[in-house]
């Protein structure tokens, strides 16, 4: 008699070590002190959404990411505000940046670093489970935040997604199945992105795109995450409807990210 093992449920225990790493923070800095540190820097809500909405190029997101749970280690020699830069010079619409530091290798002075030399939207690309991480995005100069459908409640996604907007910020709300969409839409998202990559087995079938982008409103920004290689699929999605794309490991693995990022717009004729 045989027996199968089911695969370890990734997404569940990153959420678990993020609850257990903003508790910590929260009881070296307070919710107060960390609300008057954000109340400081002045938010640009719309920023991020707007950059996603420009019709006369392709709005490539390019990630900083030092490293990924399904690929290891990206950038051994990884330096977030030099990858920043380049992105910028090269023509990025966004910019997004990792901060989760137990399977990522993130943390948010990453961002900081970003912010201080570019003046693109920034992306704070983290698991957030607590309002806690959404003034610590706001405090550091991210202009959005990530919040993935299945890694939370739906009274939780809509109170978050709340607090976000409240707190001047964008949010792109992730999906990575057709039936969580209804439920992004019903939490207020206004920019939609959905991700080829099953964040539970870290599969990645570009199929859940394709399928997608005809269910998602004229009104709300469609953005096509993960496993994005080239000039044509970014062409294809977006003659399909897609208005933007996030992309990290195709210039991460590249000796010089912004170059490659680049090089993929020149393809594509801009």
């Amino acid at each position: 008699m045989t027996s199968t093992v089911e695969a370890p449920d990734l997404l569940a225990a990153i959420v678990a070590a993020t609850q257990r790493m903003v508790d910590e923070r929260a009881a070296r800095m307070s919710l107060d002190e960390l609300d008057r540190r954000a109340a400081g820097v002045e938010p640009r809500p719309g920023f991020f959404r707007e950059a996603l909405s420009r019709t006369d190029r392709l709005n490539v997101i390019a990630e900083c990411k030092r490293r990924s749970p399904s690929r290891g280690v990206l950038k051994a020699n990884y330096d977030p505000a030099s990858i920043a830069r380049g992105y910028e010079r090269a023509g990025a619409a966004a910019i997004s940046v990792l901060t989760e530091p137990a399977f990522f290798d993130g943390h948010l002075d990453h961002l900081v670093a970003a912010r201080q030399v570019t003046s693109v939207p920034i992306l704070r690309k983290d698991f957030v489970v607590d309002r806690y991480q959404i003034l610590e995005a706001r405090a550091a100069g991210a202009n959005a935040i990530l919040l993935i459908v299945a890694a939370l409640t739906r009274p939780a996604l809509t109170q978050l997604h709340r607090a976000a907007t409240e707190a001047g910020l964008d949010v792109l709300v992730e999906i990575h199945e057709l039936s969580e969409l209804p439920i992004a839409l019903d939490a207020g998202a206004s920019i939609v992105g959905v991700n080829n990559r099953n964040l539970r087995t870290l599969a990645v079938n570009t199929d859940v795109s394709r399928a997608a982008v005809d269910l998602i409103p004229d009104e709300v920004i469609a953005v096509a995450e993960s496993g994005l290689t080239s000039a044509g699929d970014l062409q294809d999605l977006k003659r399909a409807g897609y208005d933007a794309f996030l992309m990290g490991e195709r210039f991460m693995t590249a000796s010089d990210p912004g170059d490659a990022l680049a090089g993929l717009l020149g393809s594509a004729g801009q």
